[in-house]
């Protein structure tokens, strides 16, 4: 038996609608896009990105080269942040990928070092007390090129005097010991 008009004119506006009430359950995550967002690097990490992350499913985000997980957002990624330069805040490598941890009160800033560009995570550790988040991430942010790594303390090779780099002669370093870390 074929569908009447009629019929048509009530099914067509009663699917839109339960499609609409189906994906309005899960709106987009409002992330702000970082300042490199575009950057052509960006895209093999986020596609390479895991579909959930300390068992928390990835949701869409509202900009270019972010991502988020759980509901409500547990953890939020930004790709294109500037990088780091040389700090004082502890600095881990975790699979091969550099982080810098800043403890904030209550969201940690996690930012990946020695990429470019690099990329921030951040995320409430009372809220995600999942200690492999980082660990997940490696891989996908293995892909962004590394120009430099983290050094520690054991790395660096004080100057037996304090007047040394200035009484180096120009367009030379003083001499060090130190492996080379990029």
């Amino acid at each position: 038996m074929p569908l009447n008009s009629l019929s048509w004119r009530i099914a067509v506006p009663l699917a839109v609608g339960a499609l609409v009430a189906l994906t309005g359950c899960a709106p987009s995550v409002e992330v702000s896009a970082a300042k490199d967002s575009n950057n052509p690097a960006c895209a093999p990490m986020m596609v390479a990105l895991p579909d959930s992350l300390a068992d928390a499913a990835r949701r869409t985000t509202s900009s270019q080269a972010t991502a988020a997980w759980g509901n409500p957002s547990q953890i939020i990624l930004r790709c294109g942040v500037p990088p780091l330069g040389p700090t004082t805040d502890p600095c881990a490598t975790v699979n091969g990928v550099d982080w810098v941890l800043q403890q904030g009160d209550p969201v940690w800033t996690l930012t990946s070092y020695g990429r470019d560009p690099a990329v921030q995570v951040l995320l409430d550790p009372k809220k995600t007390p999942d200690r492999t988040v980082l660990a997940q991430l490696s891989s996908a942010v293995s892909k962004l090129p590394q120009v430099r790594s983290c050094v520690g303390p054991g790395d660096v090779v004080p100057s037996t005097t304090p007047s040394a780099a200035s009484t180096a002669p120009t367009g030379t370093a003083p001499t060090s010991t130190a492996p080379a870390k990029g």
